[in-house]
């Protein structure tokens, strides 16, 4: 391509202005003297869409990291695993995966229905020794509502591998997580162990009290869960608490992505 024509290609594409990232961390880089090499990483390996290669590399995953926050800014990380492809490319924009049957308490499904901001950390510690991470927005969908949009999804043989919804993600943002701390590690064969107990309540098979936490708790004093409201009016007041948290953020203004065109500088 000769300098007139890469000069064309690049007055033709918009300019993006906006930095990623959060204001706190701009000001970590000019405390720290690395302003410089953020932008030059926000500027090359900083997408707005799964790549072909980023979308190869998703489908072939068994596993991956999930960050939630509820709408006070409580974190909760968590760890997502199946056989592979279990998350979905729907398209270069848009990932789905589906949530299995766990212990009941859907920390981050509870945070997603009040801050769809989340963070997906994928890392390949057997090939590639590369990571790949994924920030975008985050809505739960039903099993029936995905397969509707989406009737090539295969079901399951597997029962504890059955979704009970799905999370969809929109994609925001996706980077390199770089290889140079990533261990290399290696597959066991499967031969004489057994296999995953996918959907099990037995608590031996789940860990037990691995961290001897049980013996603890009573330091805490005794648990007494408040009485609970009926399923009508508790889930009209949930209702209520997520609708204000959303007129708060259209208030502030909708986010429309770091590379939006009429995005401020």
């Amino acid at each position: 391509m000769s300098t007139f024509e890469q000069t064309e290609q690049r007055q033709a594409t918009p300019l993006r202005t906006t930095r990623p990232g959060s204001d706190g961390e701009h000001l970590v880089q000019q405390r720290m003297g690395t302003a410089e090499r953020a932008d030059r990483f926000y500027a090359e390996q900083v997408l707005d869409r799964l790549n072909p290669r980023m979308r190869e590399f998703v489908a072939r995953q068994e596993m991956f990291f999930l960050a939630t926050a509820d709408r006070h800014g409580n974190c909760d990380n968590t760890f997502r695993a199946g056989p592979p492809g279990f998350l979905h490319v729907l398209d270069d924009g848009t990932l789905a995966y589906p949530e299995y049957r766990g212990n009941g308490v859907h920390a981050s499904l509870g945070n997603i229905e009040e801050n769809p901001h989340v963070g997906l950390l994928m890392v390949d510690f057997f090939r590639d020794r590369v990571g790949l991470h994924v920030n975008g927005r985050a809505r739960v969908v039903t099993d029936e509502e995905m397969r509707e949009a989406h009737s090539g999804l295969a079901v399951d043989p597997v029962p504890g591998r059955r979704a009970l919804v799905w999370v969809e993600i929109t994609v925001q943002e996706a980077y390199i997580h770089c290889a140079k701390h990533i261990p290399h590690l290696e597959k066991i064969p499967r031969q004489g162990r057994p296999g995953r107990s996918w959907g099990t309540d037995d608590v031996r098979r789940k860990g037990g009290d691995f961290f001897g936490a049980a013996a603890d708790a009573p330091e805490r004093g005794v648990f007494l869960p408040p009485p609970r409201a009926c399923a009508s009016s508790w889930r009209a007041e949930a209702e209520r608490v997520v609708a204000r948290a959303a007129d708060r953020s259209s208030e502030a203004g909708a986010f429309s992505g770091w590379f939006s065109r009429d995005a401020s500088a």
